[in-house]
């Protein structure tokens, strides 16, 4: 019958196409064969106006000095971040090792320099491991050869952002 037809065909239809209509997942680990560390990064609050740009940088070690700041990976240029909306799944090559620090960092319009760090960059947010007691979220993440490091998740939050003399007082 024609019934019978149709509905052998909707079934037929719905079984090839193998979720193909439905929107991607979004990924939640390390792509095959990445070197570095992946998450998945909140938002919270509103982009400030003067935002150049926001991204994620890592630290061999907790920066000791202002200078130190300079010192972050990967070099020269980072991956940019979006400005806001939906949670977004990141990833950020590095090499392996061991990091200190992993943070988003809040750029304001301007050409930086180390004289005007403090001024033009802001933290936002930054990976704390569950027994991190710091106030600068010194989780500890190893980068293992030929892997990549899962669930380096943390918020950006741009009502709470902290100057540069934050870690490194007096502030001005």
């Amino acid at each position: 019958t024609t019934r019978t037809r149709a509905a052998t065909f909707a079934l037929a239809a719905a079984v090839a196409c193998n979720q193909g209509l439905e929107p991607a997942l979004a990924p939640t680990s390390c792509p095959q064969g990445f070197v570095g560390v992946c998450g998945t990064v909140s938002f919270v609050g509103q982009v400030p106006e003067s935002t150049a740009k926001l991204f994620v940088v890592a630290f061999d070690t907790f920066p000791k000095s202002q200078n130190d700041l300079f010192k972050f990976k990967p070099q020269p240029s980072p991956p940019n971040l979006p400005l806001g909306g939906p949670p977004f799944f990141y990833t950020l090559l590095l090499p392996p090792g061991r990091y200190e620090w992993v943070l988003a960092v809040w750029q304001k319009q301007g050409t930086l320099s180390p004289a005007n760090a403090d001024s033009l960059l802001r933290e936002t947010g930054f990976y704390s491991d569950k027994g991190d007691t710091t106030g600068h979220g010194s989780g500890i993440v190893i980068v293992n050869p030929g892997t990549g490091t899962d669930s380096i998740d943390f918020v950006v939050d741009f009502n709470t952002m902290h100057r540069v003399c934050f870690y490194f007082p007096p502030c001005p």
